[in-house]
């Protein structure tokens, strides 16, 4: 039997255990969406570099919307909040200079120590856990509210720029650089992340759809993944076949 005091403690000690739970899956949506960043920019860097002409492999001529193929092209917001298609070259680059003012926010992606911790945050412990008030994930360890909703906007962007590259520059200039293997490690790697933190839903992995069934029955995706269960395992092993009896 627990007395009152020994009840209120162990309720305290749910909180805690809750806190530092909440705080660690913070901390790695926090640090996993910077990696990737980085890991896709070293890319697209790539497509960015200037040609003999003095033009770069992407640019409005070759690509003239921000595209994934014939079915998905993807709209930036004006300054009037309206959706403009843009040129894919402007598109990655206004989405570069956005993400780089949203991961360099110290208001935003917390690198104090003192304002961010894996127990229940002081300013937080009076209440809103115990209390039911406004919450949110990491709040009760001072992370701000909106950093896993920006987290979430950040993850599919880069899935967008991802599925541009492989529909219109795997080819030219990645596999002819011989940075296939770069690639695909990089982005099997960013779909097995950005799922298993519920980052990026199965209706946004459309596009590349078949990359998923293909690498979900080659094995890159294991079967107890989250890859794994959006994938069409069968029609991954098809796309596989084509690929031997080639």
């Amino acid at each position: 039997m627990y007395t009152g005091g020994e009840r209120q403690t162990e309720r305290s000690r749910g909180w805690e255990r809750a806190g530092a739970r909440e705080s660690m899956l913070v901390l790695t949506v926090s640090h996993t969406v910077v990696e990737h960043y980085r890991n896709l920019w070293n890319f697209v860097r790539v497509l960015h570099e200037k040609e003999e002409d003095g033009t770069s492999i992407c640019n409005p001529t070759t690509c003239p919307k921000m595209s994934a193929g014939k079915n998905h092209s993807y709209t930036w917001l004006n300054r009037n909040h309206e959706p403009v298609e843009l040129p894919a070259y402007e598109y990655m680059t206004l989405m570069q200079r956005w993400m780089s003012g949203k991961m360099d926010d110290p208001a935003l992606f917390p690198t104090d120590p003192d304002t961010v911790s894996f127990a229940i945050h002081p300013e937080y412990t009076s209440n809103a856990a115990q209390q039911g008030g406004d919450e949110w994930l990491g709040a009760r360890s001072g992370f701000p509210k909106q950093l896993g909703g920006t987290c979430q906007l950040i993850f599919r962007q880069i899935f967008r720029v991802y599925a541009h590259l492989y529909w219109d520059h795997f080819v030219e200039p990645f596999y002819h650089l011989n940075l296939e293997k770069q690639l695909n490690s990089c982005f099997s790697h960013f779909i097995l992340t950005a799922t298993t933190l519920e980052m990026l839903q199965p209706s946004e992995l459309e596009p590349m759809q078949y990359l998923i069934d293909l690498w979900a029955a080659d094995g890159t995706f294991p079967p107890e993944s989250r890859p794994y269960s959006y994938a069409n395992v069968e029609r991954g092993r098809y796309i596989q076949s084509l690929g031997t009896a080639v």
